[in-house]
């Protein structure tokens, strides 16, 4: 397992290693920006300073001598101790030595052979070269005569060990200055991290991160819908199951509490300071239970956290149960029907009636095989199979034909399309089909289902009587039923909501005197949101 270290650690190291990298990058741009400038200071200084001794006449008359040393030598070395210059060598054409720092070395030839754009093209310049006294910076210049002949040449050098001691003094401000602001930053790294322990009650890094892993895990497992607000009412958290449950969107945080849910009362929980428990009220359109707690700290209500359950779920899941326990008497019709037409066969036989009997089992075999048919051809998941059969059986019980549509085709459902929300969906739909056609009209029912592409699709259409055009927007509000009993009117209701909870959508086609055609669209993938 890796070592873990404390934010201390972590800021003091990155406060040091940044303060570093800046001190030394600082310092080498400042060098490189120094050793230019002086390179290039010193350079036009020997430059000039050769110029200048290349034009006196003192020196210029000197080489008409029998020995121009013993005049130039003391020329050159007085100016060479007032300018600082390592050395100043003034030679003849042959670059053979008329003054040097050693006198021995006069009348030797120059070193560094550097010296033919002066004697050969007369040219004045600054150039590096390697001397009898190491690596120097030399400035260049021709000496003419009066008929303009170049007669000889002056070297001027500084010694570039010592251009960088130059330089080195100078950065050595630069160096302090940059310990005394490193040390200034340790000091003040102590005190943030201090600071910054306090802030956060003195956890690590990595405990805070295991505390909000832990939190979004526990906001994402809990059914209920959990809101929270701090001391100005901003919601401050907003988990999945309160933006499913309330139909809200993330981008909702941080915005005020009455703004979103103007009828929390969560404010009011928050100046007063006192829980509120098992309040019944509607948010959004839904009826839930809220549960209201403020969050102290100091003493002081600093946030309130309200959590919730929402009723229409439990109304939902009586409803599967409702359905369940319709299949199952279906079911139980469907076997007293099958017993009922036993006992015919059984007494065709015992009459010795044994072609009737055959044609009466005929005739039950062909009605079965037409219609498990396609059940069982082109529909592989066993849930819808099985709700299909029931329908089938009540459809046949109300004589009504309950057809699948050949083309239909249907594998295994994705699992977050589970037993009871597709019980909800297509047991009311074809349950609403079946029975509008009950009443009259062409009495047949069509269902198809398809899972090509990305959505699953079902349509249940039926040739009923249809529904007036106004009345087509008012079917799936609760309540309402175009029977009018007070018991109805909550079917298409619950589908809705249980589509929308599965991302997908569902449409009506209905017609007066023609029919309606429900259509269900369910995403095979959904992305869910992340917790608050």
């Amino acid at each position: 397992m890796a070592k873990k270290f404390s934010l201390k650690t972590k800021i003091l190291t990155l406060i040091i290693s940044l303060l570093l990298f800046v001190t030394f990058l600082i310092t080498g741009i400042h060098g490189y920006i120094e050793w230019k400038q002086t390179k290039n200071t010193m350079g036009e200084r020997a430059l000039g300073i050769a110029t200048s001794i290349s034009l006196m006449p003192e020196i210029i008359n000197a080489f008409a001598l029998d020995e121009p040393s013993e005049v130039i030598q003391p020329i050159t070395e007085k100016i060479r101790t007032k300018v600082g210059a390592e050395f100043i060598v003034v030679g003849n054409k042959n670059s053979v030595r008329y003054s040097h720092q050693q006198e021995s070395r006069i009348g030797r030839k120059m070193v560094g052979g550097d010296n033919d754009q002066a004697l050969i093209h007369g040219k004045y310049y600054k150039s590096e070269a390697v001397g009898s006294l190491g690596p120097s910076l030399r400035g260049k210049a021709p000496i003419f005569n009066d008929q303009g002949e170049i007669i000889g040449i002056v070297s001027v050098g500084f010694l570039l060990e010592d251009i960088r001691g130059t330089i080195y003094d100078r950065l050595k401000v630069l160096y302090i200055s940059g310990l005394g602001v490193l040390g200034l930053g340790i000091i003040g790294g102590v005190f943030l991290t201090r600071s910054i322990r306090n802030d956060i009650l003195g956890l690590e890094p990595h405990e805070i991160v295991s505390l909000y892993r832990e939190r979004k895990a526990v906001l994402r497992s809990v059914k209920e819908g959990i809101i929270a607000i701090d001391s100005e009412g901003i919601i401050t958290i907003l988990n999945y199951s309160a933006r499913k449950m309330l139909g809200l969107t993330e981008d909702v945080k941080f915005k005020h509490i009455n703004e979103v849910l103007p009828n929390t009362k969560m404010f009011t929980v928050l100046h007063e300071g006192k829980a509120d428990v098992d309040d019944e009220m509607i948010l959004r359109d839904r009826v839930v239970i809220v549960n209201r707690t403020p969050i102290y700290e100091n003493g002081e209500a600093v946030g309130v956290v309200a959590s919730f359950r929402d009723k229409t779920e439990i109304q939902q899941m009586l409803n599967a149960l409702s359905e369940v326990k319709s299949y199952s008497e279906d079911l139980r019709a469907q076997t007293h029907e099958y017993t009922n037409k036993l006992y015919v066969i059984s007494g065709l036989l015992q009459l010795g009636n044994y072609q009737e009997a055959i044609d009466l089992i005929q005739e039950e075999y062909v009605q079965h095989q037409h219609q498990t048919k396609a059940l069982f051809q082109h529909i592989e998941d066993q849930t819808v199979q099985a709700i299909l059969l029931g329908k089938i059986g009540k459809a046949s019980e109300k004589k009504v034909e309950l057809v699948i549509d050949e083309n239909s085709s249907l594998t295994q459902l994705p699992k977050h399309i589970n037993t009871s929300k597709m019980i909800t969906i297509l047991g009311n739909l074809l349950d609403n089909a079946i029975e509008a056609v009950s009443d009259g009209g062409n009495k047949k029912v069509n269902f198809f289902a398809t899972d090509i592409g990305n959505d699953i699709i079902f349509e249940v259409s039926d040739e009923g009587f249809g529904i007036p055009t106004d009345l087509q927007r008012l079917i799936f509000e609760k309540g309402f039923s175009t029977k009018g009993a007070d018991d109805r009117g909550y079917g298409l209701s619950i589908v809705e909501e249980v589509v929308e909870e599965l991302r997908g959508n569902i449409e009506v086609q209905s017609e007066e005197g023609e029919g309606t055609v429900f259509t269900v669209y369910l995403p095979k993938q959904v992305e869910e949101g992340d917790d608050a």
